[in-house]
């Protein structure tokens, strides 16, 4: 094939994949990933037979070499050692499905970007590249203005991340395009990615972004030769940081909090909960570091770095999002997981650009606005990546960043060759059949397979679902049956739809119920196997392990068996994150299931001493006092729950009666109502509830409240609607 067919297969291959971050597959597990990443590889694939081909019979149109080229090659060899001295070998290298950010996956971006520099040869390449990009990440921003503001991204984080890209490519073409029509479109184009960017509200990427435009104002204020380019950058540079230092100064003021784009401000705070979070993160980096200070845990494996040094003050600060698989601060993560050298070849890209956009500005290679738009760029990157990590749409267009730096640095030196075919050679014909051989190979067996296996995953999800534990249970042996590199959450899923609800066991026959136990119980072994010290995989062995154990009440030597098993795992959990409390709630479980009361109690206890803050080992301790029939410390422990805010989580329905009757007899109504307010989300539909709580409040003198609650009421029930009516007038009267 001619070079001028090899190359516009593969500009229509990287143009296709921008297309990419539309996907969302519903029936895939974690769709907002799987359906992007799954796609990209197979396509990346597909390219690089056409790839190797090329550069094999056309030498002339192989890739120069490049120190930024030699970083991310260091990056990747880094990350593919570390697989083989860290914890974790399976997540190192084949990654999770919740992320998808493997060494496997990782080459893939490397090998689109060596793609990117092989063809995309003049600034018509890149222009068409920019305003394509441009354009998607336009409808990308539509739709989030339209509907939930992660898009069709699936974390706003990752949206914003992507956006600061666009925004810079829009502003880019902007200063390189001549007076023409199209000119003013591409700051038209930045309008909806800036309302975008401000819905998806991520405190880390405001600050990128921010403080980028601050440094590419400075930059032309000290490098343009152009008096009125000077002039004006340096007024906009003072007001926009005198604006921003008012901003921080009266950030308590009505007028920016009632201000939806100035409201940002109140949020960046070193003493907001996620950073707080992060904060507890990183200090268990640096703890961890010593003891692998050369290679880290092994790329991706930062969550037992996280769970062996976790705070019980991580509580205080949230209850949601307690398990960190990254440190949610890139270089942190690359330190920790990789080490030392893995750390280095990171920078060293970053050096490299560095390098190459001081060299070429000097030079004449790249021009001013070139030189400070990307600089910004790379730096708003940066910067927003020490609060997140990389994601798959951030990849991409850091591939793509570092492409056009290169092209930059290399455009005049690339030779000008005639669009002219030569004959098929044997060389050519040999690479287009071996290549095609390895890498469609590569695709079923680590692409295609996992799609098959994530989409019968979904199907076992529904099943389940739908009430039927035996057609999930056949579903997910199917899912199973691919034997995937991915299959460890697919598995992880299983076992907790079975722990979810256990007692759906009882109702099928009893020897196929056992046959579905054993099978959870093989797939929490073959996860703990990947790293028997992975402190919630030990802990979901445990679980399904106690399961099986309840389920052979009257065999003694199976009970002893699975309940002695269950107890060694659970052992191993907390040995693997010895400050992690709801590990001690399912160990006191254990102990309750094997009737060792006192062992159970003194868990419990334990682990309230741990953070007393933490408002669910009081109300696990009433319950289990209760379940003992001691009410006396049962009804203590329960003031305490309530108290500090437990009525929110506590359940079943019948363990909030028996406490409402109590506290009713009191005429304790503070804490009538928060346990009438957590019946209403486990009872949505039963009137008498919200026609209590109505009541309730209008003692209290809360009448908002009371008139919310009893137009619930009468939603509920129409025939209400009357007495509502007069309740209500009655209220209003009273008000006024």
């Amino acid at each position: 094939m001619s070079p001028k067919i090899y190359l516009n297969i593969l500009r229509f291959g990287i143009y296709l994949s921008l297309i990419i971050v539309f996907f969302v597959f519903k029936n895939l597990l974690f769709p907002f990933i799987t359906s992007k990443q799954i796609p990209f590889n197979i396509l990346v694939e597909i390219l690089t037979i056409f790839w190797v081909a090329f550069i094999i019979k056309y030498p002339e149109y192989r890739p120069k070499k490049s120190w930024i080229s030699f970083g991310l090659l260091m990056f990747l060899a880094a990350i593919t050692i570390s697989c083989f001295t860290g914890v974790d070998f399976n997540l190192s290298f084949w990654g999770d499905i919740e992320r998808m950010l493997g060494v496997f996956h990782i080459a893939h971006f490397i090998m689109f970007y060596f793609i990117v520099i092989t063809v995309f040869r003049e600034w018509k390449d890149w222009k068409i590249l920019f305003i394509i990009s441009i354009v998607i990440a336009d409808l990308v921003s539509f739709k989030g203005l339209a509907g939930k503001d992660y898009s069709t991204i699936g974390n706003t984080a990752y949206v914003s991340g992507y956006l600061i890209f666009n925004i810079y490519f829009a502003w880019l073409l902007f200063v390189k395009e001549e007076m023409t029509a199209l000119k003013p479109l591409y700051l038209i184009a930045i309008i909806p990615m800036l309302l975008e960017f401000n819905k998806a509200n991520t405190s880390g990427a405001f600050v990128g972004l921010g403080f980028s435009v601050l440094v590419l104002l400075f930059l032309y204020v000290i490098l343009s030769k152009n008096k009125k380019v000077k002039k004006y950058s340096l007024v906009t540079f003072i007001i926009l940081t005198a604006l921003i230092t008012l901003l921080f100064v009266y950030k308590d003021s009505n007028f920016v909090k009632h201000n939806s784009v100035l409201r940002v401000a109140t949020e960046i705070s070193f003493k907001k909960n996620t950073f707080q979070t992060r904060l507890i993160s990183w200090r268990a980096a640096l703890k961890d570091f010593k003891n692998h200070p050369i290679l880290g845990t092994g790329h991706g494996n930062y969550a037992i770095i996280f769970d062996k040094y976790f705070d019980p003050k991580f509580y205080n600060y949230t209850r949601s999002e307690t398990y960190f698989d990254r440190a949610h601060n890139n270089l942190i993560d690359i330190a920790s997981t990789t080490g030392i050298i893995g750390l280095a070849a990171y920078l060293s890209i970053f050096i490299s650009l560095a390098y190459y956009l001081i060299t070429g500005f000097k030079r004449g290679k790249i021009n001013i606005h070139e030189f400070i738009l990307v600089s910004s760029l790379i730096i708003a990157y940066f910067i927003q990546n020490l609060a997140v990590f990389d994601s798959f749409v951030t990849y991409i267009a850091l591939m793509f960043t570092l492409g056009y730096i290169y092209w930059l640095v290399n455009k005049e030196t690339i030779e000008e060759i005639k669009e002219k075919g030569r004959e098929w050679e044997n060389k050519e014909v040999y690479a287009l059949f071996f290549s095609a051989v390895i890498l469609l190979t590569i695709l079923y067996q680590y692409n295609w397979k996992v799609y098959k296996m994530l989409d019968k995953t979904i199907s076992g999800q529904i099943a389940y679902y739908q009430g039927n534990m035996i057609k999930s249970y056949e579903e997910y042996q199917k899912a199973l049956s691919y034997n995937t590199v991915l299959d460890r959450d697919s598995r992880t899923s299983f076992i907790r739809l079975i722990l979810s609800n256990p007692g759906a066991l009882h109702k099928i026959d009893h020897s196929k119920a056992e046959e579905i136990l054993n099978y959870a119980i093989t797939l929490a072994e073959k996860n703990v196997d990947y790293n028997p010290r992975d402190s919630l995989n030990q802990m979901l062995l445990a679980q399904v392990l106690n399961e099986a154990s309840m389920f052979y009440p009257k065999n003694s030597e199976k009970f002893s068996y699975y309940s002695n098993r269950a107890l060694e795992a659970i052992d191993k959990s907390i040995e693997a994150s010895p400050k992690r409390i709801p590990i001690y709630f399912q160990k006191a479980q254990i102990y309750i299931t094997r009737g060792e009361k006192e062992k159970a109690l003194e868990t419990l206890q334990y682990a309230y001493n741990l953070n007393p803050d933490y408002f669910d080992s009081a109300c696990q301790l009433s319950k289990v006092y209760f379940y003992y029939n001691d009410r006396e410390n049962g009804l203590k422990w329960a003031d305490e729950c309530i108290d500090k805010g437990g009525a929110r989580i506590l359940g079943p329905k019948s363990f909030i009666k028996g406490l409402l009757k109590h506290y009713i007899e009191k005429k304790d109504w503070k804490r009538v109502v928060a346990l009438y307010n957590r019946l209403t989300k486990l009872e949505p539909k039963n009137e008498e509830n919200w026609i209590n709580l109505a009541k309730l409040y209008k003692q209290l003198g809360e009448s908002k409240k009371s008139i919310k609650a009893a137009k619930k009421a009468a939603e509920l029930k129409p025939s209400l609607q009357s007495y509502v009516d007069e309740f209500i007038h009655q209220l209003e009267d009273n008000t006024n």
